[in-house]
């Protein structure tokens, strides 16, 4: 294909494009390419000169993706998107090749039967542990192909996942609510073997022992394996992972049950091993009834930094051992507290926030009843002791927000590190309880390449609004958290698009255009990616809501 654009856009004409074919066969012997400035690019790149064409160009768009182009292109706009659409042809075209299909050492009819496969593969027959499909015959799984002289043996489906799908549906993850292993999501023979196993259920290893060579679950997952001189280490690890947990179970995603995949839920689990009755236990316990208390609440289940198991955050009395500051003898197997409420023992030493509570512009009717309502008042796995976990405290009261977690794409601080992260949890000044006046200033604070967290070396913990939110030291890396490149108010989602209030030209007092982080996104969740309002699509459809006549921006 010949293609020659005369851009006269600068000039506000209408590009013109000449077109003529060459078969895709003869493509890569004709070298077909475009000259963009005097460098010559790949045919591939042809998309953007399309593109530009204008509608009548953009008709002519997917016949021309089959074929080669000569362009010679003198924007600068085109050669920006010309090198971005470079990239994702270049994709297109990789992933299109189907992948190769191992090669047989010896030569197969394509309607050989298992038998025929056992001569030489006896050893995928037998075992423990043996795989059912075995005994539909090796063909359920597997396809022969042969070309001339060459066979080569590949699965019926593109993909492992999918084979075992065919048979293991209740296991697709995308037909599932709830937290699924990340394995059984796309992997299922990184922990099972799909023939034999000396385990059970084909594992690859078995889920018990103290090391990675030993233990599957070691392979990913690092508890019990550094445990801290003066840490602790739950002896229930040497009993095996399946002691304790379920890895397919699956539920409701805000109960610790079916997020964590546990038999069943503490203190239940705990209580199969740990005695209630046991004097060195109430002991321990300095008497106060603890049978029917979380006991995840205070211990880390695995290993902890410090003895008993204790969790990582610790409120002062209690790791202390001040329990009768609080506390009283308990009286007929019933906790007994020096005060008449819990909210009156906490304001004792938290008279700040019952002040902040009881003055704040906008007040969170949450906050108004017991601190133990929200609060743990020993021990927690986040800093405040927030129990169940920072997200479920707020959506036992916030059903609509529960709601939304039930969708696809979720905003990481809102169902992760919990609603905290930018709300005030006990009354602030700003709407919504937010933790700044100015939406965009809320948003980046973390998605500002400007912006500076505090860093608390021995905690492993780094701050956020001015240290009044704490997170995890690797939370901005392992979440990946984007850096949007703004300057003076622009620069997202393209490198002149506003992302605050667009003021009149005519007279700057006035605002033309109002815009905010909000205009475009949702800030707790949404069915596509992107987090876009309404659970829009992420393509140029969502765009036009705005820019109409998107084709007449400069």
């Amino acid at each position: 294909m010949l293609c020659e654009l005369d851009h006269g856009e600068r000039q506000g004409l209408a590009p013109k494009c000449v077109i003529s074919r060459i078969p895709m066969g003869e493509l890569s012997q004709t070298g077909a390419g475009f000259n963009v400035g005097g460098d010559r690019r790949p045919a591939s790149h042809a998309f953007s000169a399309m593109w530009k064409a204008g509608p009548e160009g953009r008709r002519r768009l997917p016949s021309c993706l089959h074929q080669g182009l000569e362009l010679d292109v003198e924007t600068s706009a085109t050669r920006r998107f010309v090198g971005r659409v470079a990239y994702w042809l270049v994709l297109v075209a990789a992933l299109a090749v189907p992948a190769m299909a191992k090669q047989h050492p010896v030569p197969l009819d394509p309607k050989t039967d298992s038998a025929k496969c056992a001569e030489c593969h006896e050893d995928k027959t037998k075992g423990k542990s043996v795989h059912s499909a075995i005994a539909m015959g090796c063909t359920s799984c597997h396809e022969i192909r042969t070309s001339k002289d060459v066979t080569r043996i590949k699965l019926i489906t593109t993909t492992p996942v999918k084979l075992c799908l065919q048979c293991h549906s209740d296991k697709d993850a995308a037909q599932i609510k709830g937290h699924v292993h990340s394995p059984a999501v796309r992997d299922c023979v990184k922990c099972h073997d799909p023939h034999v196993s000396d385990n059970k259920n084909q594992l690859l290893k078995p889920t018990s022992g103290a090391g990675k060579n030993d233990n599957l679950c070691l392979q990913c997952h690092d508890k019990g394996l550094n445990t801290p001189a003066k840490g602790s280490r739950h002896a229930a690890l040497d009993m095996g992972c399946e002691t304790c947990h379920v890895t397919h179970k699956v539920g409701d995603p805000t109960k610790r049950e079916f997020a964590d995949h546990l038999t069943k839920d503490a203190p239940a689990l705990c209580l199969d091993c740990h005695d209630p009755k046991d004097a060195g236990l109430n002991k321990a316990h300095q008497g106060q009834p603890f049978a029917k208390a979380d006991c995840l609440t205070c211990h880390d289940p695995h290993q902890s930094q410090a003895p008993k198991l204790m969790a990582k955050f610790v409120h002062m009395p209690f790791g202390e051992k001040q329990c009768d500051s609080c506390h009283q003898p308990a009286k007929d197997g019933k906790v007994v507290l020096t005060q008449a409420s819990a909210k009156e023992v906490c304001v004792t030493c938290h008279s700040d926030k019952a002040e902040q509570i009881a003055k704040a512009k906008v007040q969170h009717p949450g906050a108004q009843g017991d601190c133990t309502d929200c609060h743990n008042p020993h021990a927690g796995s986040t800093p405040g002791f927030v129990q169940p976990n920072p997200v479920s405290a707020c959506l036992n009261c916030h059903a609509e927000q529960a709601e939304l977690h039930k969708k696809q794409h979720l905003h990481q601080p809102a169902f992760e590190q919990g609603c905290a992260t930018c709300h005030e949890p006990h009354g602030g000044d700003n709407q919504h309880l937010l933790r700044t006046a100015n939406v965009n200033a809320l948003c980046l604070e973390c998605h500002s390449p400007e912006a500076r967290q505090q860093t608390l070396e021995a905690e492993h913990r780094l701050t956020i609004f001015n240290g009044k939110v704490s997170l995890p030291e690797d939370y901005f890396t392992k979440n990946r958290t984007p850096r949007l490149p703004l300057r003076y108010g622009f620069g997202h989602p393209t490198a002149n698009h506003p992302v605050a209030d667009v003021l009149d030209p005519t007279d700057i007092t006035k605002v033309k255009t109002p815009l905010n982080c909000l205009t475009c996104h949702q800030p707790h969740a949404s069915a596509k990616f992107g987090l876009l309002v309404k659970d829009q699509e992420n393509n140029m459809a969502f765009c036009d809501s705005c820019h109409k006549n998107r084709m007449a921006l400069k």
